[in-house]
């Protein structure tokens, strides 16, 4: 007798798979990783064979049979990475299958390859350049790990300065794959943001490369996640779910600026596909290469690294300049006198310039100069974001949103004050007083359509003299070789965050934001407007130091005992009534107090701030033990999650938040 154990794709954190199901001959041919459809109680649901046994503690006739078996299946490997990513982030089974399989796996009839439409930003060149020295050096490198034992090393580090070619070394690793019979996976944080690192893929490798993300329709997903599947394609280009792409003898996983914060999901399971690539890496003897020019102190000390120091063209980095806002007239607005001046000489010699604002937005707050009302989210405990556009004020948390108000609603006064400077309001700005300049706006407002932000960069691409204005979006791996300028705003914003990690993204939003300017043979100049220019971060940022920070960091959150020398894992809890969450977070804490391991560190449960009328509390825990920690927690949620009487409060389980 043949028994499939099969784990249910249902959404009950409190159940307790897999459960053993006896398989008639005609499905005698079903193999671990197969979708099933099995009748559970009173219902039809789909499931994961996730192994298969000669017998079961239960006697055949207790068994049920499965109703059919579907087309859609995986590789048992990935059917490994889902449960042991469900296990590692204390999720459940069916949420960590379901990171491996395509869209929509129960549908019988799937519909055929409109072609997927891609616009191309900037060079699209399909013969492979000449590499310089330190580049062929790095290739050597990764080739020499493809061809030596398997899992012999953890993977490697590409640290290169911005400019530094590492893009053509990815290609060039991944054709060296593809002549050894191997397949790729290359992870970019955004795949909506990088399309000229997806456009060069295109054009290198032609009909064996595919693309998965989330703006795919799913018959697009699907398709693309099927060519991977069949062998079809042997390259697949996307952001974080692409760690779980069904790609046929996989042989190389490339990480590129592996320091964005994207590669962590937000929802439950929270994996960070930082962490899974690396255990994909490890589990099936396959090279991984992550790629930065701000490497995480994680990274730093954990991989072997290859440097590369230089721009690929010899240039020099740009130089930059720290203007102190303290000092500046206020009159000036949002913007430093020096700024102004430069962007106007990019006016004026017919260059480009990017500048970055850290808030979306015409501006953050609105007031009544008056009476003192605050235009607060009913749903949520902040406050409501002007958008003169849309002539709404918006929460950027819950989307509940308000006509713009012409006089307040208390006092009747028309003196309303709107405080802070968003994106909306730079380019606004920007537009009347450099004027017949071109201005775009790249954000989530305004790429929030299909191929949005795609042809946004295209427009600025083509322009002959332009500027880009944008949030965090416009730093991350464009290359425009006629930017000139790169200035970002408030860049300190991110310090001012209760978050160990602030110093570490400020320094790699300035360098990286630094690294877009200079790339053509106008040179270029960067400009960092802050107030605390005398920050460790922006002061190596600002020398293009990445060495010097991360031995200053990696001191500093060594004597504090911070990751990457202890480990987090946050539980946050909600409910809509109040007293409720609480009674819930006492009860994980009470739990957890008796089990955590002694050198594990427990604070909370904390209050946050409401989101979507729910009431938030948090508990973190900061440990040495690891793997004790996260079964300790794991433990206590799935114990809470089976107390009926807390059916109304959600718990989520964050390892290694971000």
């Amino acid at each position: 007798m043949a028994i499939a154990k099969v784990e249910p794709l249902t959404t009950a954190r409190a159940l307790r798979g897999p459960f053993d199901y006896r398989l008639p001959e005609e499905m005698a041919g079903v193999e671990v990783g197969r979708v099933v459809r099995v009748p559970f109680g009173r219902q039809r649901l789909l499931g994961v064979v996730v192994e298969l046994a000669e017998s079961s503690e239960l006697p055949p006739e207790r068994l049920a049979e499965p109703l059919e078996a579907l087309e859609t299946g995986v590789p048992a490997e990935l059917v490994r990475l889902g449960l042991w990513v469900a296990r590692e982030y204390c999720s459940t089974p069916s949420r960590g299958l379901r990171l491996t399989l395509p869209p929509n796996p129960g549908v019988r009839k799937r519909r055929a390859r409109p072609p997927l439409e891609h616009r191309d930003v900037g060079s699209t060149a399909a013969a492979a350049p000449s590499l310089v020295a330190e580049q062929r050096r790095a290739v050597e490198r990764i080739v020499a790990a493809l061809d030596g034992p398997a899992g012999a090393a953890p993977g490697l580090l590409l640290h290169g300065v911005t400019g530094s070619g590492k893009t053509e070394v990815y290609l060039a690793a991944v054709e060296a794959a593809l002549e050894r019979g191997r397949g790729a996976i290359v992870l970019v944080p955004e795949i909506g943001l990088t399309p000229q690192a997806v456009a060069r893929f295109r054009a290198r490798l032609g009909d064996r490369f595919a693309v998965l993300h989330s703006a795919l329709t799913p018959a697009e997903r699907y398709e693309q996640w099927r060519r991977l599947r069949s062998g079809e394609a042997s390259v697949c280009v996307g952001p974080r779910s692409a760690v779980f792409a069904p790609v046929r003898e996989l042989g190389l996983i490339v990480i590129d600026e592996e320091h964005d914060p994207s590669y962590k999901q937000e929802g439950d399971p929270c994996y960070d596909a930082r962490t899974v690539a690396r255990r994909r890496a490890a589990d099936c003897g396959v090279v991984l290469v992550a790629g930065t020019a701000t490497p995480r102190p994680e990274s730093w000390l954990e991989l072997p690294r290859v440097e590369l120091p230089s721009r690929v063209d010899g240039r020099a980095m740009p130089p930059v300049e720290v203007l102190d806002m303290r000092d500046a007239d206020p009159r000036s607005g949002p913007l430093h006198p020096a700024t102004w001046a430069a962007l106007e000489g990019v006016r004026a010699a017919g260059a480009k310039a990017i500048v970055m604002a850290n808030r979306r937005g015409f501006a953050p707050w609105l007031t009544c100069r008056s009476c003192g009302r605050h235009w607060g989210c009913p749903n949520c405990d902040v406050s409501l974001i002007v958008h003169r556009r849309a002539g709404r004020v918006v929460c950027h948390h819950c989307a509940h949103s308000e006509p713009l108000p012409r006089a307040c609603p208390d006092c009747d006064s028309t003196t309303l004050s709107r405080a802070g400077a968003g994106t909306e309001q730079i380019e606004a700005l920007l537009g009347e007083r450099l004027a017949p300049l071109p201005v775009f706006r790249l954000d989530s407002d305004t790429a929030g359509e299909r191929g949005a932000h795609a042809r946004i960069l295209e427009q600025f691409d083509r322009a002959e003299s332009a500027v880009l204005v944008g949030t965090q979006m416009v730093a991350k791996g464009h290359d425009f070789p006629a930017v000139t300028l790169s200035a970002i705003l408030d860049a300190d914003a991110s310090l001012r965050f209760p978050d160990f990690r602030a110093g570490e993204r400020t320094f790699a939003l300035v360098a990286q934001l630094a690294g877009r300017s200079g790339r053509g043979a106008a040179g270029g100049e960067v400009i960092v407007q802050t107030l605390a220019p005398e920050a460790p971060s922006i002061a190596h940022a600002a020398a293009h130091d990445a060495a010097g920070f991360l031995a200053e960091e990696i001191e500093r959150r060594r004597a504090l005992r911070y990751p990457p020398f202890s480990h987090l894992v946050r539980v946050v809890l909600k409910a809509e009534v109040e007293p409720r969450v609480e009674e819930a977070a006492t009860k994980l804490a009470e739990a957890l107090r008796e089990t955590l391991p002694a050198d594990t560190d427990l604070l909370g449960p904390a209050p946050m701030f409401r989101v979507r009328n729910r009431y938030r509390r948090r508990l973190l825990t900061k440990a040495a033990d690891r793997d004790a920690t996260v079964a300790a927690i794991r433990a206590a949620v799935e114990r809470l999650a089976a107390d009926r009487s807390l059916k109304d409060v959600a718990t989520g389980v964050d390892v290694d938040p971000q």
